[in-house]
């Protein structure tokens, strides 16, 4: 049976798609700016170079010109794309929020009981959650990797797993789902800009090894954003807000599990790969807090916690059988 509401929402998701997609556009047209004056800045400062050493030796001093000064902060210079680009995130969240809503309405219940809707929802906090931390950090630079991933896993949200709405399996029949898997998706959401933010990281550390070392710098574009240190300091900050709120997923999801089935633990797969996301953004923490273990081995850490979540997402959901097998189908099941 059709139901209007849920094409509406699909109609609407679907929009919200596109606008990012526009946005993802003006992010990369951005950066392209950026890395073309960051180039510029070089070629100035090494033109003025050598007419110095020209007026030093003797020439005229009437040829010497001093190129135009840089901005003082060129991470936080005013850059008309990447507003644009901020615009449309805030436009395709609304779509995105409107799509989420009016496919919980339409199911008579949360929108995250499959992986269709877990993709919706989820994504939708991942752009919340980076819209939000612009408000206090400058991470414009990231605009482009966040507007295309959202656009990748909505893209095979809605090719592969997009089902009609249906009534949740007696094991969902819980309001402990709701705690248990909207929080899951804002320690998502957070692990998802921490884990970009170490890729940085790592492109940053590369990019000063290669210009140390002699050889041309390839990635221009990187010194328009924070260093290496400033980068790896943001994705721990962010990183602690998500790995409490995982802590809360495992615990709530273990209160569930005794509700649903009548144990806390199972050795289910998908209990077992939220325990071992767990254990590795515990090993990053704690080893970055009491070892001092920082640079490149703890972003490599960090990447290979949020490389977790992706299988758990789109390898555990859909190809293992268990309990949380549900997940992963295209419909639920009775």
């Amino acid at each position: 049976m059709v139901n209007p509401l849920d094409n509406l929402s699909e109609l609407l998701l679907i929009s919200a798609i596109a606008v990012y997609v526009v946005a993802f556009i003006a992010f990369a047209l951005d950066l392209a700016r950026r890395s073309a004056e960051s180039q510029a800045q070089v070629v100035l400062v090494r033109g003025d170079e050598r007419v110095s050493e020209s007026s030093s030796s003797g020439g005229t001093a009437l040829l010497t010109a001093a190129p135009p000064a840089p901005p003082a902060d060129p991470i936080r210079a005013r850059r008309p794309a990447a507003r644009t680009g901020i615009s449309l995130m805030l436009v395709g969240a609304v779509l995105h929020l409107g799509a989420a809503l009016l496919r919980g309405v339409a199911a008579g219940r949360v929108p995250w009981a499959n992986m269709y809707e877990f993709a919706m929802t989820g994504t939708l906090i991942m752009v919340v959650v980076f819209l939000l931390a612009l408000t206090r950090i400058d991470l414009r630079f990231l605009g482009a990797p966040i507007a295309g991933f959202v656009v990748l896993l909505l893209g095979i949200a809605t090719v592969s797993f997009h089902v009609a709405v249906s009534p949740l399996p007696p094991a969902l029949q819980s309001y402990w789902l709701v705690m248990h898997v909207l929080v899951a998706m804002l320690g998502t959401g957070f692990f998802t800009l921490a884990g970009a933010l170490s890729v940085a990281q790592l492109l940053q550390v590369r990019r000063v090894r290669r210009v140390e070392s002699g050889h041309r710098d390839r990635l221009k574009l990187l010194a328009t954003i924070p260093d290496a240190d400033r980068l790896e300091n943001l994705a721990y900050r962010i990183s602690v807000v998500g790995f409490i709120l995982w802590t809360f997923t495992l615990i709530a999801g273990a209160i569930w599990a005794d509700h649903a089935w009548g144990r806390y633990w199972g050795w289910d797969t998908k209990e077992v790969w939220t325990f071992i996301i767990w254990v590795v953004y515990a090993g990053y923490l704690h080893a970055r807090a009491t070892l001092g273990w920082r640079g490149t081995g703890s972003a490599w850490l960090n990447v290979i916690g949020y490389a977790c979540i992706l299988f758990n997402f789109g390898v555990v959901n859909v190809f293992f059988h268990g309990l949380h097998s549900y997940s992963g189908l295209p419909t639920a099941p009775s």
